[in-house]
């Protein structure tokens, strides 16, 4: 284990944190569940591009249509990162709690918004431009959620557990997912299609009203997150007018000092979000206007897949915490690239069977990046920065992920090849197995500049052992080196002959 802070005492028994179970418990459904609602928007949006295509760009030929409208889904990305320079600033003076209330009220007013907006053929060009300011204020709320989320999950987590306990930020990203599509195969199958194109696809967007509620009053109870209360109590012992006044660091200075940090994060959210997009948005479109199954047909397969991520997911954060993240990292990066073209000559190959296999291929390669990122990006930075650096990083590397649905509808329709997506997979692998390789190992260390974090008083003694243990080797491996610098430097002197 390492320290950033330099002690001037031991570590003694009392300052290892140890994580009230109910309250880790409520931290991780508050937190999974705004990740569901932002998601649950992403999938049914994917979902029902067809139908938003013929509400909102009707003159457009269909495969125009379809781009249109997944460009949209896109081009909120651009605010992004703008979010994530304000939240995370927010989150670092204020408290990741508060934040990170802000964030889900805003994402279920612009969600349930879309559902509200007239037809072209009521307002004309008003009803694409106020779907697309309505996927701005997303955006915008977005830059701040995900990155928030991940922090207050991973500052409330025991060392030994975070793999496992922040696995489930991002199964409530796939539940999302589900219950979108889930959602749009109800409606559409209760209505009919005439009928969903009418007015049945705004349905699915008026559920975040209530969605939103539930998850306002969770986050609005929890208090805030160890780590950072540890933070704020050693600035309040040290400078009371810290509180009110805490020091301000610039994107420049935090890329100054964090660099190496921020590549790794920026190389791994790309790797795990390409990927997602891929699967989880562009997937279903594909399937219906590429490959020409019905809409329905083309949803049931991926919510088939999706349900079987949901299986896989905690697993993979249980494992990390044994096996150490960069196995997965690495492991995902290779399988991707090494199986995303037979993955889609079994997507293509007219079976549905075949079909499933190999959706379901790339779905557990996605989950070897998504069961680890949660828990690897929050350790990435120290408790001051964390969420400023967090929210930028992880805002720009998602502004390129985001933009995967409307590049990959576009090179099918421009080159005519319906393997384009895997050739896109494989590019973003090789991000994904350098990022592995030079990222450090995070699983069971305490967060940067915050004291271990234990289940119970009986884990918290095996830390502090561990930590004791850690510093005789580094004591020993000292020691050697100097005794190897002794032995340099005697045989320096010997050639010298004015030296004794």
């Amino acid at each position: 284990m390492k320290f950033i802070r330099k002690r001037a005492t031991p570590l003694q028994i009392n300052d290892i944190t140890i994580i009230d179970d109910a309250k880790l418990k409520k931290a991780i459904t508050a937190a999974a569940l705004g990740n569901a609602m932002e998601w649950f928007d992403f999938g049914v949006y994917g979902f029902v591009a067809y139908a938003l295509g013929q509400v909102f760009f009707p003159g457009a030929s269909p495969g125009i249509q379809m781009i249109a409208a997944l460009a949209t889904f896109s081009v909120p990305f651009i605010v992004r990162p703008l979010g994530g320079l304000f939240f995370g600033a927010m989150g670092d003076k204020f408290g990741r709690q508060k934040v990170l209330s802000i964030t889900i009220i805003i994402m279920a007013v612009s969600t349930f918004c879309i559902g509200l907006i007239p037809s072209y053929a009521s307002i004309g060009i008003w009803a694409p431009i106020l779907l697309l300011l309505a996927k701005l204020a997303q955006g915008f709320s977005v830059g701040g959620e995900y990155s928030g989320a991940a922090i207050f999950v991973a500052e409330y987590s025991p060392d030994r557990k975070r793999g496992f306990m922040g696995s489930w930020l991002d199964f409530g990203s796939i539940a999302g997912f589900v219950m979108g599509a889930g959602v749009v195969v109800f409606i559409s199958s209760m209505v009919g299609e005439q009928d969903f194109l009418d007015w049945g696809w705004r349905i699915p967007f008026f559920l975040a009203a209530p969605l939103g509620l539930i998850g306002l009053y969770l986050r609005h109870a929890l208090e805030e997150t160890p780590a950072f209360q540890q933070h704020v109590d050693k600035m309040e012992a040290d400078d009371r007018n810290a509180i009110q006044n805490p020091p301000k660091m610039s994107f420049r200075e935090i890329a100054s000092t964090q660099w190496k940090s921020l590549l790794v994060c920026v190389g791994l959210v790309i790797a795990t979000n390409v990927t997602y997009y891929m699967l989880l948005t562009y997937m279903p479109s594909y399937l219906s206007h590429n490959l020409h199954y019905s809409e329905d047909h083309g949803v049931l397969i991926i919510i088939a897949v999706m349900i079987g991520m949901l299986f896989v997911q905690p697993v993979m954060g249980l494992m990390s915490d044994r096996l150490g993240r960069r196995p997965f990292v690495i492991g995902g990066s290779i399988g991707l690239l090494v199986l995303a073209i037979p993955c889609f000559k079994l997507i293509n190959s007219d079976v549905i069977g075949l079909i499933f296999v190999g959706l379901l291929i790339l779905a557990v390669l996605l989950n070897a990046f998504t069961g680890v990122m949660a828990s690897t990006l929050p350790a990435m930075f120290p408790t001051h920065i964390r969420y400023s650096a967090l929210a930028i990083s992880f805002n720009i590397s998602v502004l390129v992920a985001g933009a995967t649905p409307t590049l990959a509808a576009w090179l099918v329709e421009a080159t005519n090849n319906l393997y384009m997506p895997a050739y896109y997979l494989m590019v973003v692998s090789v991000i994904g197995l350098v990022t592995g390789l030079f990222m450090k190992e995070t699983a069971n260390m305490p967060l940067k500049g915050a004291t271990p974090a234990a289940s119970d008083r009986s884990e918290a003694k095996e830390l502090l052992q561990e930590q004791y243990d850690n510093i005789e080797q580094r004591v020993e491996d000292i020691d050697s080196q100097i005794k190897e610098l002794e032995k340099k430097r005697q045989r320096l002197i010997d050639q010298h002959p004015k030296l004794d």
